[in-house]
This record gives C-alpha cells, structure tokens and sequence, in this order.
C-alpha cells in the first residue's frame, strides 16, 4: 500500500508550485497564449513605440486573451488609431471594447484626453442609444 503521507506531500508540492499540467492545470490562473503579447504591446504603447505596439496587440488578440484582456488591447488600438489620425479605426476599436463589455469605462486621465476622450463618448452614447 503506497504511503499516504507521501502521496500528499507530493500533491500539495504540485499544487504550490503551481502545477499547470494534468488534472491540476484547473487550480492554476488562466493562461492565455496572447498574454506576452499584450504586455510587449502595453510597454511599447507606453515607449510611443506606436507602429510595434499595434501588431504586437494584433498578435495578443489572434493568440487568445480573456475577455477583460481582449477589452483592453482594443482600448490600446484605439488609442493608437486616435492618435495615429485615424478616427474611423479609432471609433470602431472602442465599439469592439464596448462589445466586449457593455459596461467598460476609460479611467478619469483616458477620458480627458482631447482626442480619445470625446470620441469614446460619442461611440459609448451611440451604442447606448442602439441597446
């Protein structure tokens, strides 16, 4: 008979180190294959590296990202399209994030900027409008 104690030491040792394989990966954080992505496109957004943190969101949203996360790289190529003079794109990410979650918001410094600001409220109040 194998040795209960040692069968559980083993089993907790799995579960602590995080285990993410077999019938342990449910016990873990979702992972999502477009995670690094998202944060290498978050960083060069922030870097103004605009161009890179496009494709690098694209590459995000393609590998799989959860919902919140999905939300927040459309919000980022909004962002981007905004200030890359290009509303038409700019407008139509944000009514993605909106599909998304009806219920999203830009924080208090997002919405007071002059470009993105006005024209996520404008698609907000539209699709408000719609529903």
């Amino acid at each position: 008979m194998p040795n209960i104690r040692a069968l559980l030491l083993i089993l907790a040792a799995l579960v602590l180190a995080g285990c993410e394989t077999g019938p342990f990966k449910s016990l873990g954080a979702a992972r999502y294959a477009g995670n690094s992505y998202l944060a290498e496109g978050e960083q060069n957004y922030e870097e103004g590296n605009y161009k890179v943190a496009k494709r690098r969101l694209q590459f995000a949203l393609e590998e799989g990202l959860s919902r919140p996360d999905r939300v927040k790289a459309h919000k980022f190529l909004a962002f981007i399209a905004c200030v890359s003079s290009q509303p038409l794109t700019c407008r139509e990410e944000f009514a993605i994030a909106l599909e998304l979650d009806p219920n999203f918001e830009l924080d208090a410094a997002e919405a007071g900027h002059p470009i993105w600001g006005p024209m996520f409220k404008s698609v907000k109040a539209k699709q408000q409008k719609q529903s």
